[in-house]
């Protein structure tokens, strides 16, 4: 019925005529009752549920409940559940964990924030005290300075006083015989700041240098034009030169002629003071026709003089000029070993005019030793040399008539026999060449004693003369004991027992030394004018022109980019250095030479001394070097090493490098495109100790990169251009090197800074010799008769490569300007070798071998491009080079040693409370 009703209702109101309020009332009903069914369901009944299951557990069962809150023991036994569990109490306690240490790390960083502020304090403190430290030191240093301007009086240059072209003249000698410098020779045109200026005469504008040896006036006017001592300007001239000789006997004038002809120079001045006279004899029959010529006060330079003519100390005796326009080749010249040679001594020569014998005079032994002594001893010798001949107890070679037409000779003389190749052999197969004096005692030397002298010396015969008053080429500067003997005639007949007793360390070291002044002062024609000019020079005590230094190009470059420290270079391993210096750059002190030789710090290093130092010149880095590129051999002197007691600190600094207590030195890195591993070595330099400069020698000819930026180091580094790509310009004295030690490091090499240190300390205490790292020695190969070159793992060493090795810049000059040029071209040739030149250089001129530091035996760096090490034909270069260096040293330099040097302490575990004695005082 209701359904009936609502139907009704809905079709609006069937039976009742469809009244539309009806219609409106059941509308509104039903939205009523809909609103409060859905209000009854969503507030009654969550109401009713939540009494619900808060009450139905209320039974005394409590297995039965079903909805009841439950204990955690109780929900964790939910297998679902019990792992969120274990998270839960984990994380927990981390929590815990973290809060605690969170509050421990608040704490500590409230405490160093304290001692930062401590330490800022401290800081600003240390400044201060710091401030006020230099403000003393500097007024010290005023106050020290002024009392030495108190004690030591200012000095200045004296100003030169030349006298007039036409000045007085001031009265001769009793004799020109007593002519000497004292007397003869005007010091006031030769002032010690002067620098040696001379004035050369031009032959050509006399009448006289028509009649010149056109080879000897060629050889003397090329030498001339490189002398560094040669004015152009003759009012300041200390020393006017006039060559004379040798003269071509066709169209030689007559002694009177060139007489007036000398008087009639420019500059003469009436009695010719200040002048040298040159006669120079490229043949052994030159004549001495200065011998009746007045030359005044003028000094005479000649291979032949009589007793009567030579004035010791004035005039020079000067050695034959053979090689007039040629260099000579070192390998036609014998080796100097063996030493001993086919014949013990020979000597072949004819005398073509002779004085009276003393058997003809029939004295006898007696008679010679009451003082009445024959006058002339050569048949004498000639009887004792034949019965040495006959006796067969030696291989002796003696004629004294010659096969072909002897020589021009003069009176008594021994005159020379063949032509000079034969003799030449016959000396190559002779340990002594004997040199018999001229009979007549007052011909003190004659051109042939000087031909047969140097003819000796250039093959390595040593010279036995038989005449002790003769007067040796340079004797007055040479120590001619040290190269020849010289024996009086009377004892010619203990001349074969002398040389037999003779030990061969003696003879290799005599021939050694006789090779030394053949190739300095004998072999060419600028080696002659540089000795004449050398021996007045010295004489009147003037200092030498410093040797030249190589102006460095300078590439432009950036820099800027901050180095990085590498963790390797820190690491010091084994070797513990004590302390360092850590002072900005500074160069080595530069010397202008003392004018007194007393004030000169000299240390005799080596006992082969050509003669006295004076006679070389000095570089301006060092007051004992010689610098002068023909003055140099082995005698050489460096700073005296001195010892200290150790110590730490000040004390510790100055027992280092003898009387140099503050030293640095300048790393030389040659380099070839390879700009990456370039840049990599230069960061690795980055806060190295004693670390002055870098010069980085471009070696390419192509320029780096314009936009390469170049690392900040500290220090400055210098790019420096080269004229052509050579091996030889790793050794070059550049101008911008400016300390005596030299780090010759390759591009790739990989060195510790504690080694570099090392080694640096190591130098300093053994200055004359090549300080490095990978050692190399040489060996003999019996098969083949040659020597090798050797790089494996030794008990014993003779060279150390100089792609890691410090050495004096004094061995630069000698590289590249002394040692002969054909070991240059052989370097260059091979693009090698330029090491194992160095090593021979040093051992040659000190007869030390090498010094090896640490145990390294290779310094390249891992992973860096192939190097021409590398290459399969190096070692083939490098034996080559090896025997071609023996060739022209005429014999092998080189030392062997077993000894290196490693810190004192090193691999030496120190207890914690000694360390304390490296700290800086």
């Amino acid at each position: 019925e209701l359904m009936t009703g609502y139907t009704m209702l809905r079709n609006g109101g069937v039976g009742n005529g469809g009244q539309p309020w009806v219609l409106r009332w059941s509308s509104r009903i039903r939205l009523t009752w809909l609103s409060f069914t859905l209000f009854i369901i969503l507030v009654f009944f969550p109401l009713i549920a939540h009494y619900y299951l808060t009450t139905i557990d209320d039974a005394d069962d409590a297995g039965k409940r079903i909805f009841g809150p439950r204990t955690g023991n109780e929900l964790c036994e939910v297998k679902h559940v019990q792992d969120l569990c274990r998270i839960r109490e984990s994380v927990s306690e981390e929590l815990l964990q973290l809060e605690a240490k969170r509050q421990e790390l608040n704490s500590e960083i409230a405490k160093l924030n304290l001692k930062i502020e401590a330490c800022k304090k401290s800081i600003e403190n240390a400044k201060q005290d710091l401030l006020q430290l230099k403000n003393v030191i500097s007024q010290t240093e005023h106050s020290y300075k002024e009392l030495m301007a108190q004690n030591q009086p200012k000095l200045s240059l004296p100003i030169r006083l030349l006298p007039d072209k036409d000045d007085a003249t001031f009265p001769l000698p009793k004799s020109s015989r007593n002519c000497r410098l004292h007397n003869c020779f005007d010091y006031s045109r030769c002032p010690l700041t002067s620098g040696f200026p001379v004035y050369v005469y031009n032959s050509d504008d006399f009448p006289f240098g028509s009649s010149l040896d056109p080879l000897i006036k060629q050889a003397f006017e090329a030498t001339v034009r490189t002398n560094v001592y040669v004015t152009e300007n003759a009012n300041i001239a200390c020393v006017y030169i006039v060559l004379v000789g040798e003269m071509q006997e066709p169209v030689m004038p007559k002694p009177t002629e060139l007489e007036q002809q000398l008087h009639s120079l420019p500059y003469w001045r009436t009695d010719g003071h200040n002048h040298l006279i040159i006669n120079l004899s490229r043949k052994s029959e030159t004549q001495n026709f200065i011998y009746n010529i007045s030359t005044g006060r003028a000094m005479i330079a000649q291979s032949t003089f009589y007793d009567m003519q030579y004035r010791p100390g004035f005039d020079i005796v000067v050695s034959p000029l053979v090689h007039a326009m040629s260099e000579p080749n070192f390998l036609e010249i014998p080796p100097q070993v063996p030493v001993k040679r086919k014949y013990l001594f020979s000597f072949q020569g004819e005398k073509i005019e002779s004085l009276r014998s003393s058997l003809q005079e029939v004295r006898s032994f007696e008679e010679e030793i009451e003082g009445n002594a024959p006058a002339d001893y050569d048949d004498r010798i000639i009887t004792t040399l034949k019965a040495v001949q006959d006796s067969k107890l030696d291989f002796v070679l003696v004629e004294f008539t010659c096969k072909n037409q002897p020589k021009a000779s003069l009176p008594t003389e021994w005159a020379l026999c063949g032509e000079r190749d034969d003799r030449l052999e016959l000396l190559k197969l002779s340990t002594f060449a004997l040199i018999i004096t001229p009979g007549d005692t007052r011909l003190v030397i004659s051109a042939g004693c000087a031909m047969r002298l140097f003819e000796a010396l250039e093959v390595g015969a040593i010279p036995v003369v038989l005449g002790e008053q003769v007067q040796l080429p340079y004797n007055d500067v040479i120590r001619w004991n040290e190269a020849a003997l010289i024996i009086p005639k009377p004892r010619i007949t203990e001349v074969h027992f002398l040389l037999r007793s003779i030990s061969d360390n003696d003879l290799l070291a005599m021939r050694r030394q006789g090779r030394f002044l053949w190739e300095t002062y004998f072999s060419t024609s600028d080696n002659v004018f540089s000795t004449v000019l050398a021996v007045i020079r010295t004489r009147i005590q003037i200092p030498a022109a410093p040797i030249r230094e190589e102006i460095a190009v300078e590439i432009p470059h950036r820099s800027g980019k901050a180095a990085g420290t590498d963790p390797n270079m820190a690491d010091n391993g084994d070797l513990d250095l004590g302390p360092v210096e850590t002072e900005p750059p500074y160069a080595s002190p530069k010397y202008l030479r003392n004018f007194t030789l007393t004030a000169m710090d000299i240390y005799r290093n080596w006992n082969s001394a050509p003669g006295p130092f004076h006679l070389f010149p000095y570089t301006p880095f060092d007051p004992v070097l010689p610098s002068e590129a023909k003055f140099l051999g082995s005698g050489t002197g460096f700073r005296p090493i001195g010892g200290g007691a150790g110590g730490s600190g000040k004390e510790f600094q100055a027992a280092l490098g003898g009387n140099v207590p503050r030293e640095q030195f300048t790393v030389v890195m040659l380099t070839y495109e390879r700009e990456e591993v370039l840049m990599n070595s230069l960061e690795r330099l980055n806060g190295l100790p004693y670390l002055n400069k870098v010069v980085v020698v471009w070696n390419s000819p192509k320029l780096p990169s314009e936009d390469l930026l170049w690392p900040d180091i500290g220090v400055p580094i210098m790019v420096v251009r080269t004229e052509k790509n050579s091996l030889n310009n790793r050794f070059l004295p550049w101008d911008e090197i400016e300390t005596e030690a030299i780090l010759s490091i390759d591009d790739d090499a990989h060195l510790r800074h504690d080694e570099i240190m090392f080694g640096f300390r190591v130098w300093r205490e053994a200055r004359d010799r090549i300080v490095g790292f990978p050692g190399r020695y040489h060996a003999w190969d019996i098969p083949h008769q040659s020597w090798l070159y050797n790089s494996n793992y030794s008990c014993e060493l003779s060279m150390v490569l100089t792609g890691a090795a410090f050495f004096h810049k004094y061995y630069a000059y000698l590289y590249s300007y002394v040692m002969p040029q054909a070991i240059r071209d052989m370097v260059d040739e091979y693009i090698n070798c330029e090491d194992i030149a160095m090593n021979f250089l040093v051992s040659h001129l000190t007869r030390k071998p090498p010094i090896k530091v640490t145990s390294r035996w290779t310094f390249r760096c891992p992973g860096c491009p192939q190097a021409l090490s590398h290459d399969d034909s190096h070692f083939h270069e490098r034996h080559k080079c090896i025997n071609f260096f023996v060739k022209v040293y005429g014999y092998m330099p080189l030392l062997y040693t077993q000894f290196r040097v490693d810190s004192v302490l090193f691999k030496t575990r120190l207890p914690h409370d000694k360390t304390k004695c490296f700290k800086f005082i």
